[in-house]
């Protein structure tokens, strides 16, 4: 008897269809037939290490002892144990030589201020003081409480008269503008005294969730209520916009009028125990915060 003749031999993983072509198989035959698979993609290469060296500027070391960093050999520890940066790049060599009127430098992630004639100050400022460098009406303004300073400084933000607490000066130009910004959402936290009753977790819920005032609505960042006494409440509030006399209105939209605001916060800067009328300049960590706060 002879064979019986077989069909065409089928490729592997095929199976013939009702409609005579052929399928990938549902597990099995998934990838092998059909479209090729695309190629694994690859990772970029690391951007190479960029040249940092300016071969006429000052040396790295000099440039963070005069910028408050200790000594000279102080600088070149912190160096040598890679802890400094020059326009983002890791620097560990002691020859490096940089311009620090264009070189970003960071140190531990803290922004090195390179331009020694650039200050910061922060002021208490006494009730009554006028944010102002000056009035045409002959009123005490901030500038009467920076007469002994030779630097031609200008106020951040504002304090109305009736206000007191911190408000900071600097003859920084770029510093002011970002911390002025609300782009970057600087925090500041007052110490508010209301009357008009207790302030019920409802009005607390209120000023969170946000209010409607004549400019738009409003909402406080955090409401803490510290004290209440003899009809007064003294109340904490965080919030990060700048318009005039927000706090103040906010409150008034709630029948809780403010019988006096301290801002002891601004971003990193705390105003602690400073006396009202005095000024004090930053230090290289309290300015290096502030320029963190505003990606500088």
């Amino acid at each position: 008897m002879s064979e019986p003749r077989r069909g065409p031999r089928r490729e592997a993983g095929q199976r013939q269809s009702a409609g005579g072509g052929a399928r990938g198989g549902a597990s099995r035959g998934a990838g092998r037939t059909g479209a090729p698979r695309p190629a694994r993609r690859q990772r970029p290469p690391a951007e190479p290490a960029r040249d940092v060296h300016v071969p006429d500027g000052v040396r790295l070391q000099k440039v963070l002892a005069t910028a408050g960093y200790g000594s000279r050999r102080k600088a070149e520890e912190l160096i040598a144990e890679g802890r400094v940066t020059v326009d983002d790049q890791i620097v560990v060599e002691l020859g490096v030589r940089v311009d620090p009127a264009v070189n970003v430098i960071h140190v531990d992630g803290m922004r090195v201020q390179t331009d020694t004639e650039k200050v910061t100050l922060a002021l208490n400022k006494p009730h009554g003081v006028l944010s102002a460098m000056s009035d045409p009406q002959g009123r005490p303004t901030v500038a009467d409480l920076i007469k002994n300073r030779d630097e031609r400084l200008f106020h951040v933000g504002r304090l109305d008269a009736d206000s007191e607490g911190l408000l900071l000066l600097t003859n920084d130009g770029e510093l002011a503008n970002r911390l002025a910004h609300p782009r970057y959402e600087v925090p500041k936290t007052y110490l508010v005294t209301v009357g008009g009753g207790e302030v019920y977790p409802r009005i607390v819920k209120q000023l969170l969730d946000g209010v409607e005032l004549e400019d738009g609505p409003a909402r406080m960042d955090k409401v803490k209520v510290v004290q209440a006494l003899d009809g007064l409440t003294m109340v904490e509030v965080v919030l990060h916009e700048g318009r005039n006399r927000i706090v103040r209105r906010m409150f008034d939209a709630v029948e809780r009028p403010v019988e006096r605001l301290v801002r002891t916060r601004i971003g990193p800067i705390a105003l602690g125990d400073q006396r009202p009328g005095t000024t004090r300049v930053l230090g290289r960590t309290e300015v290096g915060s502030l320029m963190a706060a505003v990606e500088m």
